[in-house]
């Protein structure tokens, strides 16, 4: 609230960045468990390390793509506590030993306890850089790179529009107000292009700064040859013109769900939904190809259709481990889990479309 009482209402965006990313006070910020059963919420890897495996399958037929080249790097933005990076590392080492020895994994972390954690993970492996910044791990790779983010693009700031207006936050009596002022330019660009106007009572989200950030992103691929893949809850302007996907800002707390960001700022997590067709558009004014949208359970099924799921199942011995691990699995690919919630983005640069369009995740 200090920085509202010197420089009066502001964005919500900004609101939102403090509260996740204040570098002593925010969210990402605290040495709080955030991940997993004792945490605030779930990801894919904390499911099972199929989720991994099977990425680590689908990098590798990449890497084959871009003609096996003698060193790949591999830049995932937000890898949390790194549970997902080590599940790629060591099903690529077993199982794909020629990938894995051409394999630099760069991580980048904004948050300095997590990119402690990460670096004290993964301090024997020498295949594995943590930065907190994107352009110095850009800089540090070859001519061959891919992009991974799961759940990346949906903890970066958005704003929040209404009829009234643009959403400010201020400050009365030490609570947070809800203050509304003229649309900027640039929202009422971003929802022409890629987006809609709120309906009288609505509110919606214009994620700008994810398109800032996907601008950095297809920067990284200039004078290279790759491919990215972003998963993420998200929609299409479609479906928003559909009237889904409005008023999309959730923050989780001990595995709770609310719409409050204003309940506890810096102590819970606060997410939106993904525009994938703003992030799809970007991209390609950047040079990159978009190669494909499909669901969660669309991109795992196709990679482990020809294995039939193999990598799930490797190491169960007993009746009851493959049952479990059956439902752990069903979770990752099924519409009443995780399957149909999740979008998954692929894009790609110097890569024949024709080629790259038969990734075994497009397959489905």
């Amino acid at each position: 609230m200090e920085i509202i009482r010197r420089e009066g209402p502001i964005p919500f965006s900004r609101y939102m960045e403090l509260c996740l990313y204040h570098p002593e006070l925010g969210y990402y910020a605290r040495p709080k468990e955030k991940f997993g059963q004792s945490g605030d919420f779930y990801t894919s890897s904390d499911v099972h390390a199929v989720f991994g495996r099977l990425l680590a399958r689908q990098f590798e037929e990449m890497w084959r793509m871009l003609g096996s080249p003698d060193a790949v790097d591999l830049i995932e933005p937000g890898p949390g506590r790194g549970l997902f990076a080590q599940d790629v590392l060591d099903w690529a080492g077993k199982k794909f030993p020629a990938f894995a020895a051409a394999l630099r994994y760069r991580m980048v972390e904004s948050s300095p306890s997590l990119r402690t954690r990460l670096q004290e993970r993964f301090t024997a492996d020498s295949r594995v850089t943590v930065y907190a910044e994107l352009e110095p791990a850009a800089q540090d790779c070859g001519d061959h790179l891919i992009m991974f983010g799961n759940e990346f693009f949906d903890a970066i700031p958005v704003e929040i529009i209404s009829e009234q207006g643009e959403l400010r936050i201020g400050e009365s009596k030490g609570e947070f107000v809800e203050r509304w002022t003229e649309q900027s330019r640039q929202t009422t660009d971003f929802l022409y292009r890629f987006g809609v106007n709120p309906r009288p009572g609505e509110r919606i989200e214009a994620p700008r700064q994810a398109n800032l950030w996907m601008e950095r992103i297809a920067g990284a691929f200039v004078g290279r040859r790759g491919f990215a893949l972003f998963i993420d809850y998200g929609y299409t302007r479609e479906q928003q013109i559909a009237g889904r996907h409005r008023d999309t800002l959730m923050t989780y707390r001990e595995h709770q769900t609310s719409p409050n960001a204003y309940e506890a700022p810096g102590e819970q997590d606060i997410t939106a939904h993904v525009n994938f067709t703003a992030l799809q558009q970007v991209a390609a004014a950047e040079g990159m190809v978009s190669l494909g949208l499909v669901t969660q359970s669309q991109l795992l099924l196709g990679i482990g259709y020809e294995t039939e799921f193999a990598d799930a199942f490797e190491g169960c011995v007993l009746p009851q481990e493959k049952v479990k691990v059956t439902l752990q699995l069903k979770h990752l690919i099924s519409p009443d889990g995780l399957g149909e919630s999740f979008q998954a983005l692929v894009l790609a640069r110097g890569v024949e479309k024709e080629v790259a369009a038969g990734l075994s995740g497009l397959s489905f």
